[in-house]
């Protein structure tokens, strides 16, 4: 570990005490809401740092996988501490928001780093995983579009919801886990990348990715806890909250560690960094957070608002053609960067 990044961890672990102080010391709401955001910024640089690191010995597919389900973890934590505040709007919210967050701006962003990188300015990946997240992203979609109709229409069965979400969570589930095995089984093995050195032994690489993840966790309770009054202070809708403020907030780990994989010149591992972290929301942590809610006191269904299931339709669509090629350009990072500003800004007036 260089001497810059030694300075930085000590700067993340000092924004993370902070962040700890504000929240049981009773600070104001707008602080606490604040230094919770740059913590979970700082702890994403951790999870950052120890995924390239593991990138440079086991390759981007496994990297990736490993890395969106760590980075995952703020996001469920954020959504279940939500459901157990009895904020569903929030809750749903932050969901589609993560995935639109990282489908469309996130991975706008890393494939505008990409392209200015690369040297006749086209991002180059391989096209399996985003088809593969296309088609799992579209499967989440089916469920939702299906129960929005029939609530829509108001037949027998938008009686019951709870028991399609429910029936529909674990069919998910499955293919989800057909597909990751299947997905890791192809790639194992396959190179890492080899351009540069590792500068940390691989168990302490994984130690930063997991003391990163856990450390969101705690973080991303003491983000909820100030997240309403910063609301109410702030005057901003609930559905903005959780589209754009908690989801950018809470995928920290994909937005730092996907731009700077890419600006490096990883394209694979940037990629399979952000398409494995909506694959991942989309067909497992929805499907898993519509199961726990069972225990809370608040359910959690994959009934949507029906601009929600438009934009995760339209989502699921523009990605697939954007980046099933194998290929993007800055207009197509600058095409999903600014479809994603138009969904924020329907959200605003939510």
């Amino acid at each position: 570990m260089t001497k810059r990044e030694r300075y930085a961890l000590g700067g993340v672990v000092f924004a993370t005490v902070a962040a700890g102080v504000a929240h049981y010391g009773g600070a104001g709401h707008v602080l606490a809401f604040a230094l919770a955001t740059i913590a979970l910024a700082g702890l994403a640089w951790i999870v950052s740092l120890g995924t390239e690191q593991v990138g440079l010995r086991i390759g981007p597919a496994v990297t990736g996988f490993l890395h969106s389900t760590l980075g995952n973890l703020p996001e469920f934590f954020v959504v279940l501490f939500a459901l157990r505040a009895r904020e569903l709007t929030v809750a749903q919210s932050a969901i589609v928001g993560s995935i639109l967050a990282n489908a469309l701006f996130v991975l706008g962003l890393v494939i505008v780093a990409g392209v200015i990188r690369a040297p006749d300015r086209l991002m180059r990946f391989s096209a399996r995983l985003p088809n593969d997240t296309a088609t799992l992203l579209l499967l989440a979609t089916f469920i939702i579009v299906l129960i929005g109709l029939t609530i829509a229409t108001h037949d027998a069965a938008s009686h019951h919801t709870t028991a399609i979400s429910v029936i529909g969570a674990i069919a998910i589930l499955i293919v989800y886990g057909i597909w990751a095995i299947q997905y890791l089984r192809a790639e194992q093995g396959g190179p890492g990348q080899q351009s540069e050195q590792a500068r940390l032994s691989a168990p302490a690489a994984i130690i930063l990715l997991a003391a990163g993840a856990g450390g969101s966790a705690f973080v991303s309770e003491w983000f909820v806890d100030a997240l309403q009054p910063t609301i109410e202070t702030l005057h901003i809708s609930q559905a903005f909250a959780g589209l754009v403020i908690v989801s950018i907030a809470g995928n920290a780990v994909e937005n730092v560690t996907g731009i700077a994989m890419a600006y490096r010149g990883h394209s694979d591992l940037a990629i399979a960094v952000v398409k494995n972290s909506v694959a991942q929301i989309a067909a497992f942590l929805y499907p898993v957070l519509v199961l726990v809610s069972l225990l809370t006191v608040t359910t959690l269904t994959f009934a949507l608002a029906p601009v929600y299931i438009g934009a995760l339709f339209g989502t699921a669509v523009i990605v697939w053609q954007i980046t099933g090629d194998g290929e993007a350009t800055a207009f197509e990072g600058a095409a999903l960067i600014a479809t994603f500003v138009i969904l924020a800004t329907v959200a605003a007036y939510e």
